[in-house]
Parts: structure tokens; sequence; C-alpha cells
């Protein structure tokens, strides 16, 4: 894991839109030969992202290595978007993705975290679920499976 001193938060601003998409087609395309299609989130239109949702960017030494979208519901906090520079996955980068919207939805009142993913992702169903997310519903998708996730915030 990188040293606590180099890793910031930021919000992000509209100019970050560019970089935003070029991270997550980047962190994406591993899936994109397991479910044969690229998955929503690398077609997903940023400009517009940026400007409707809550973006949380994780910086390393001033470079955008992951990042966060979320949008705060009546009920719960959903998560649409975690995605990490492939080069610093496996670092527990995701994991403090997570805990830091977490701990702010908590902060806002939120006592429920929601997302989904694709079944096939097991990587990520699994992260998931060592983090307390559990799996609440299923749905068919194109040819595939949406995993719909929960977690009660403390």
């Amino acid at each position: 894991m990188p040293h606590e001193a180099s890793l910031a938060f930021r919000p992000a601003l509209p100019e970050d839109a560019d970089s935003i998409r070029a991270l997550v087609r980047s962190a994406y395309a591993k899936w994109v030969p397991v479910i044969g299609r690229e998955p929503l989130p690398m077609r997903a239109d940023y400009d517009r992202a940026v400007r409707e949702h809550q973006f949380d960017l994780l910086m390393l030494d001033g470079e955008m290595v992951g990042l966060v979208e979320t949008l705060l519901r009546p009920d719960h906090l959903w998560i649409e978007n975690l995605a990490v520079k492939p080069l610093h996955q496996g670092r527990g980068l995701g994991r403090r993705l997570l805990a830091h919207v977490e701990r702010h939805a908590v902060e806002q009142g939120c006592v429920e975290a929601r997302l989904q993913t694709n079944a096939a992702f097991a990587d990520n169903v699994t992260l998931y679920t060592c983090l307390g997310y559990d799996i609440y519903k299923e749905e068919p998708f194109r040819g595939g499976l949406t995993v719909y996730m929960k977690k009660t915030l403390a």
C-alpha cells in the first residue's frame, strides 16, 4: 500500500472528466473479454456525470489513481462506480475508497450503502462480500447477471 502521507482525496471538478473517463476505461478494460462487451462505465458520459454526481478522486503524489462516484439518495448511498488504475490495483485502494465514502455517508446520516456489479466480475463480488456487502437481488442483464449488494453502515 502506498505511504499514507502521499495519498489524498479531493472532489472532482468539471475539468477532470477526461481524466476520469481514461481511468475508468483502463480499469474496466480487463472485463471486456470476460463479458464480451464494454462494461457500461466505459461508455458513460463523464462530462455530465461530474456535474450531476459526487466524485471523490484518490490522488497519489498528485496523480489520480482511483475514484468513487456516488449519489446520496433519501434512504441510502448509491455507489455508481469505483475504479482504480490497473497499475495500482491489488494495493487496498478500492477498500480505501469504499471506507472513505461510507464514512462520509454516515456523517450525513445515511445508514446503508448499495451498489451493483456484474456477477462475472468475481473478484469484485468477493471484495464487496469481504467488506460487509450482502447480495439482495440478482437479475439478468445483456446475457449476464447483475448482482445488487448492500451494507448497513454503522
